[in-house]
C-alpha cells in the first residue's frame, strides 16, 4: 500500500474516522490503532503479522528487563539481543532466502531507539504494551520514516479530551497535498523525462544532457523523499501524532555538516546518537574523525550492499572529517553576515553533494564513472546539439523546483497559515485541482517513493 496510491488515502480516511470516533474509549482506540498498523503491514505480506508482533513483543519485554537489572553485563547482553533481532529484520529484506516485499529498516531503527534509550537510562519502559506497539509500528512512518524516538511517541497516546482543531486539520491536509505535488509534479516528472534514462545509459547522451540530468536527480531525490515525509507528518497529525521534521532546505547548507543537519534529519540524528556515539572513544585525537568516516560508510551500506553506496558513504564521511579538522584548525569561519563566504560555502557544498549523488544513483561504479566521463568531456559551444534531450518543459520543472527550494521559510509558514484560514470549500477546491493536475501529469500512475526500497 503505497502512500502515493489512492488506496492509501481510502485507508487513511477510514482510520481517521474510526480513530476519532473511538478516542473516548482509550483501550478500544489503542486496539484499533494497533490493528490498523498491522493491517497496513499485512497488505505487503502476511509474514508481517508474525514478524512485527514477534519483534515488538521481544523488544517490549527486553526493555522492561533492562530497566529492572543493575548488572552492566546483563544489561549489555539484553540490549545486544535487541540489536541482533532488529539487525536481522534489516538484513532479512536484503539477503538470504527470506526476501521481504517491504524493508523493515525504518521499523528496526525506530525500535532500537526504545531499547537503547532504556539501556542508556534516557527513557523509561512503557507501562502499556498497546501504546508501545502503536508507536513502534505506526503506519505513516513504516515505509520511509521519519525515524522517531519511540519514547517521544508513547506519551502522545495519553490524550485527555484531545480534539483535532481546524488549524491542525488544515495543516495536515496542506502537508499531504504538498507531498503529493512534490512527488508527482516534480520528482516523478524529472525522473520519467530525462534522469532515469540518462543514469541507465549515460553514453547515449551528450555531456550537456548528462550534466542537466545530474542536477535533475538532486532535485528528484529531494522532492521525492521530502514529499513522502510531508505526507507522513500530515497523516500522523490527522491522528493527533506529531512526527519530527525530516528536511530543512538541505541544498541551502553552508557546509557539509550543515547539510546533514538539514537532510534526512531523523536518519542523520540516528546515526549520530546511536552509532557514532557508540563507537570506540578517542584513544587518539584522530579517532573521532575515523569514527565519522566509519559511521557514514555504514550509513552508505545500509542503503545497499554495493560499492556505489559504500563510496557515497565514504565521500560524505571524509568530507565531514575534513571539515571538522578544518574547523579545529580555525582556518576560516563562515559568518552569517558575510554573504560572499556564505554563497561560496553553499555553492561548494551543493556541488560536493551533487558529485556524491552520482554514485548514490548509479547502478554500479562503472556507470558512475561513465557519467563523470561524459560530464568531463562536456564543452559548451553554440550550434551543437548538446542539450537535444533536455526539453523546455523539463528545464522549467527543474528550475521551478530549484526556485521553490530556496524560497524563504517565512513564505512557507505563511502559506500554511493562509491555507488554514481559508474556508473549507476553498481548501477542498484546491485539493481537487491538485488531483486533476496530478492525473494530467502523472500518466504512468503511482510510482514507489525512492526511499521505500531501503
Amino acid at each position: 500500500m503505497l502512500s502515493s496510491a489512492p488506496e492509501y488515502y481510502c485507508f487513511l480516511v477510514l482510520v481517521f474516522l474510526a480513530f476519532w470516533s473511538l478516542r473516548r474509549f482509550r483501550l478500544a482506540c489503542m486496539v484499533f490503532v494497533c490493528a490498523a498498523n498491522l493491517f497496513f503491514y499485512a497488505k505487503w505480506g502476511l509474514i508481517y503479522l508474525l514478524l512485527i508482533p514477534g519483534a515488538a513483543t521481544s523488544d517490549f519485554l527486553i526493555g522492561r528487563l533492562i530497566a529492572r537489572r543493575q548488572s552492566p553485563s546483563i544489561r549489555r547482553s539484553l540490549v545486544s539481543i535487541s540489536i541482533l533481532i532488529n539487525a536481522g529484520l534489516i538484513l532479512s529484506g536484503r539477503t538470504g532466502s527470506l526476501v521481504l516485499p517491504l524493508s523493515l529498516s525504518f521499523y528496526a531503527f525506530q525500535a532500537l531507539t526504545y531499547t537503547i534509550d532504556i539501556y542508556r537510562r534516557e527513557a523509561q519502559p512503557s507501562a502499556s504494551y498497546l501504546q508501545y506497539l502503536a508507536s513502534v509500528s505506526f503506519f505513516p512512518t513504516a515505509l520511509a520514516g521519519p525515524i522517531t524516538r519511540v519514547s517521544s511517541l508513547i506519551p502522545q497516546w495519553n490524550w485527555k479530551g484531545a480534539v483535532l482543531t481546524g488549524e491542525e486539520g488544515s495543516r495536515a491536509l496542506f502537508l499531504i497535498g504538498l507531498g503529493l505535488a512534490k512527488k508527482f509534479l516534480i520528482a516523478d516528472y524529472l525522473g520519467n523525462n530525462l534522469v532515469d534514462r540518462v543514469f541507465d545509459l549515460p553514453t547515449l547522451y551528450s555531456g550537456g544532457d548528462v550534466l542537466v540530468a545530474v542536477y535533475g536527480y538532486a532535485f528528484q531525490l529531494y522532492y521525492d523523499f521530502s514529499g513522502y515525509s510531508d505526507i507522513a507528518v500530515g497523516a500522523g497529525l490527522l491522528l493527533g501524532i506529531r512526527l519530527p521534521v525530516n528536511f530543512n532546505a538541505p541544498y541551502r547548507a553552508l557546509d557539509i555538516a550543515d547539510f546533514w543537519r538539514r537532510w534526512h534529519i531523523s536518519f542523520s540524528s540516528w546515526l549520530r546518537d546511536y552509532l557514532y556515539f557508540s563507537l570506540p572513544g578517542p584513544r587518539t585525537r584522530f579517532m573521532p574523525y575515523v569514527n565519522l568516516i566509519v559511521t557514514m560508510a555504514i550509513g552508505g551500506l545500509w542503503h545497499g550492499l554495493s560499492w556505489t553506496f559504500l563510496i557515497w558513504g565514504l565521500l560524505h564521511g571524509t568530507g565531514l572529517a575534513g571539515f571538522r579538522l578544518w574547523q579545529r584548525g580555525g582556518k576560516v569561519r563562515v559568518r552569517a553576515e558575510s554573504r560572499a563566504l556564505s554563497f561560496l560555502g553553499a555553492l561548494l557544498t551543493f556541488h560536493f553533494v551533487l558529485l556524491t549523488w552520482i554514485f548514490f544513483r548509479a547502478a554500479n561504479v562503472e556507470t558512475a564513472l561513465k557519467i563523470l566521463s561524459q560530464i568531463a568531456a562536456f564543452r559548451f559551444s553554440f550550434g551543437n546539439a548538446l542539450f537535444s534531450n533536455t526539453t523546455p518543459a523539463f528545464l522549467f520543472v527543474l528550475l521551478a523546483g530549484a526556485a521553490a527550494h530556496f524560497i524563504p521559510k517565512s513564505w512557507y509558514d505563511g502559506s500554511i497559515i493562509g491555507f488554514s484560514r481559508t474556508p473549507a470549500l476553498i481548501q477542498s477546491a484546491a485539493l481537487a485541482l491538485l488531483v486533476l493536475a496530478i492525473q494530467r501529469v502523472a500518466s504512468t500512475g503511482a510510482a514507489p517513493f525512492i526511499y521505500t526500497r531501503f
